[in-house]
């Protein structure tokens, strides 16, 4: 199966995989923990980036989305022993315009928290 950026949803360790380079960097991500270079690794953290809200005082019905929770879910997230930092990734074949403008509130959100893109 292909997405619409033509990247192969891949199986690896029994978790499946938006494309085959995100595998690969599961796979390397693991190695890097068993080795101890990183901790507490997750795979697709959501991040929130806006919080539902209420329109002149009345509470919008759940069917229209655009008042409801905006989140970014990242490929994986893990705590870096050598730098001492919180990070997280993203493995990205295209930068999209959804994905710079997700990109540019997740750091203005989360300051603290290293955000990577990794290219294929």
């Amino acid at each position: 199966m292909t997405t619409k950026y033509h990247s192969r949803v891949t199986e690896y360790n029994g978790r499946t995989f938006a494309s085959k380079a995100e595998a690969h960097r599961a796979q390397e991500l693991e190695l890097l923990q068993r080795a101890g270079k990183i901790k507490d690794l997750e795979y697709q953290p959501r991040y929130m980036l806006q919080p539902p809200f209420v329109r002149l005082g009345k509470t919008i019905p759940t069917v229209v989305s655009t008042f409801r929770a905006i989140y970014y879910v990242a490929d994986f997230a893990y705590w870096d022993n050598e730098t001492e930092k919180k990070i997280v990734e993203d493995v990205k074949g295209a930068e999209t315009p959804l994905w710079k403008l997700k990109e540019k509130m997740f750091r203005y959100h989360y300051p603290g928290i290293e955000l990577r893109v990794v290219k294929p």
